[in-house]
């Protein structure tokens, strides 16, 4: 490989527009089928996680050539998100309320851009429609000044809780709107606005020669406080997009980038009626693959293939696994992921001075980008989830499968903490609450028919019934999740004694029983070996996960293997001692019951275990012979 294209690989900026800037969302953008369908009006609504991709499609719409007509980007920031949160009027809902002031906007912002292509396009002398458009700007001070959305919504405040000039529309409102509520004059104001917007297309008729004005509106995440005022900004936002569709037809179309969590919690009566406007953003892995592909090919300024991407600068595979798949398996399926894991991969390979990605550069960004992920779902839901933070604790050190069971165990200890520093989310702070926001913010994955499924526009939220859960390979690292069970290795003592086993080695007590006698050691491992084929007869029919299992299986199986050993030693006279085995494995084995128990798994093998260590015990006194036999 050429040594310098480690140096010039790059795969881009982790926010849209910074990676505009730097040229890779312009040479290295996939036209996904949510792009195009924002691009040809199919869909206003588009719905995605942070990090899916809303923002590229916004920037890249809002790119000049993209499209033939105008485009207005509105971007809220906290002064202008303030103001709209806080305004009211009497008589009006609080969505209501905040459609009209949206509704302000837009229509202000039409006829500006009117009353500017008039002259540009059309070269002619302004109809009546358009001078009546251009007074009613100059008369209440929307004519002069720049584009600020806060200049805008303050304009539209102070003008709709009062009285706007209208006049420009022979509308007198101090006559006409006397004897009305202040929400019913703000309406009727509004309404008087539009249908001047209105007339001003159809004067013009724009729609027969020119493509639509486009909205892009974008960053409402920037103004959202998970309060009712900013569930009714919203709300108001979505009413007034679809309200200026039908007033204004094909004039002016109004497109709205809304991050899932804050769409998903919104509740008013109208949302059936914007089923039909919503493009939820998913990524399939082979979309993804391609946004790889393509980001190398334009930082590399030359086509490069998947076998080079994926043999010759990335290593052809990781732990096992070809590296695509591994990288994004170990990532939540949306284009800033695996932008920033590739990045982190190339960037360690450069820190160690490797001439190309290796295998050790993987592992070791691994941990690095799962550090950042679980740090990035906290700050990403910090607004609507404030304690999730803390609900990270309950699964460090542990392994990445828990039950139902296990979690509820866990999440008893931190109970009373979890409610008393967030009082007002106590209703969501149960064990069952707990579960819904983890596997909604896919932290969790549920087995659902044999697969574990991660939350997406499809899925169902998780049902009562389902006990087993996944935590995503993306978070595992950085939590030390790295076993599906947290299940401590057994480590055989083949060569502790070194006298012969009638010799003996004196007194070995387990707790407070008696010692014991050499010449029983025989059937003291006889006894062992038969618990543990018991355990493993139990263990073929337990409701465990596969990995699980096998783990398990794995554990008793060197239980077994090293009693074999030591037997067929003291068989041959090599002398190892079978007493310090038998009270290692007999300790190990109770241990393992422990931790199986604590992670909630099937009672029935649990108890098993117990019951074959307490046996187990009783063997050391010369108790339990009878009880040698269990079915």
């Amino acid at each position: 490989m050429d040594s310098t294209v480690l140096a010039r690989l790059y795969f881009g900026r982790d926010d849209a527009e910074h990676d505009l800037t730097d040229g890779l969302l312009r040479e290295g953008f996939l036209a996904t089928e949510a792009y195009e369908e924002a691009l040809s009006g199919r869909k206003t609504l588009v719905i995605g996680r942070k990090g899916s991709g809303k923002s590229a499609i916004c920037v890249r719409l809002a790119m000049g050539g993209i499209r033939r007509g105008a485009t207005v980007l509105i971007t809220p920031d906290d002064a202008a998100g303030s103001e709209i949160r806080r305004f009211e009027l009497q008589g009006l809902t609080n969505e209501t309320a905040k459609a009209v002031v949206w509704r302000y906007v837009f229509a202000v912002q039409v006829a500006r851009y009117i009353t500017g292509h008039v002259k540009a396009e059309h070269s002619r002398r302004l109809p009546p429609a358009v001078r009546a458009l251009r007074r009613f700007l100059k008369d209440n001070g929307e004519l002069a000044g720049g584009d600020r959305l806060y200049d805008r919504v303050v304009a539209g405040v102070r003008g709709l809780q009062s009285t706007l000039s209208l006049e420009a529309f022979g509308f007198k409102a101090s006559v006409d709107l006397k004897t009305s509520s202040e929400g019913a004059r703000a309406s009727r104001q509004i309404e008087v606005l539009e249908a001047g917007v209105a007339a001003a297309f159809a004067e013009l008729r724009c729609t027969e020669s020119h493509e639509p004005l486009l909205f892009l509106v974008d960053q409402l995440e920037q103004v959202w406080s998970a309060d009712e005022d900013s569930a009714a900004m919203v709300i108001g936002l979505l009413l007034a997009s679809k309200h200026i569709a039908g007033t204004f037809g094909r004039a002016v179309r109004c497109v709205l980038f809304v991050r899932a969590d804050i769409y998903d919690a919104l509740r008013f009566s109208d949302g059936d009626k914007f089923h039909g406007d919503e493009r939820r953003i998913d990524w399939s892995i082979q979309a993804l693959r391609q946004i790889a592909l393509s980001r190398a090919t334009a930082s590399l300024g030359r086509e490069v293939s998947e076998d080079e991407l994926w043999s010759e600068i990335f290593p052809a595979a990781v732990n096992g696994s070809d590296t695509a798949t591994y990288l994004l398996s170990r990532s939540l399926p949306r284009p800033r992921d695996i932008i920033q894991f590739l990045n982190v991969c190339r960037d360690t390979a450069a820190q160690h001075s490797h001439g190309r990605i290796e295998p050790e550069d993987v592992l070791e960004a691994t941990l690095i980008f799962s550090q950042w992920k679980l740090g990035d779902l906290a700050r990403e839901y910090r607004v609507t989830y404030p304690y999730l933070e803390r609900l990270f604790v309950l699964f460090q050190n542990a392994g990445y499968v828990v039950t139902r069971g296990a979690i509820c165990q866990r999440f008893e200890y931190a109970r009373r903490t979890l409610q008393e520093n967030f009082p007002r989310y106590v209703d969501v702070l149960t064990p069952r609450g707990i579960i819904e926001v983890l596997y909604g913010v896919s932290f969790l994955g549920v087995l659902r028919n044999g697969d574990v499924v991660y939350p997406s526009g499809s899925e169902p939220p998780v049902q009562p019934h389902e006990d087993e859960f996944h935590i995503h390979p993306c978070f595992r690292a950085a939590l030390n999740t790295m076993q599906s069970t947290k299940v401590d290795e057994y480590q055989a003592l083949l060569h502790l004694g070194t006298h012969g086993v009638a010799q003996g080695i004196g007194t070995v007590v387990i707790g407070q029983l008696a010692p014991y006698r050499p010449p029983r050691a025989f059937a003291l491992v006889e006894a062992l070996l038969d618990s543990c084929q018991r355990i493993l007869r139990q263990l073929g029919r337990a409701q465990l996960p596969a990995e699980t299992r096998e783990l398990v299986s794995v554990e008793i199986g060197r239980i077994i293997s090293s009693t074999d050993e030591l037997v067929e030693q003291a068989n041959s006279g090599r002398g190892n001692d079978l007493v310090p085995h038998f009270t290692h494995a007999v300790t190990y084995l109770r241990s393992l019951g422990t931790q199986l128990s604590r992670e909630g798994f099937d009672e029935n093998l649990t108890r098993r275990i117990e019951d074959e260590t307490r046996r187990l015990v009783a063997h050391v006194s010369g108790a339990g012979e009878a009880d040698r036999a269990i079915s």
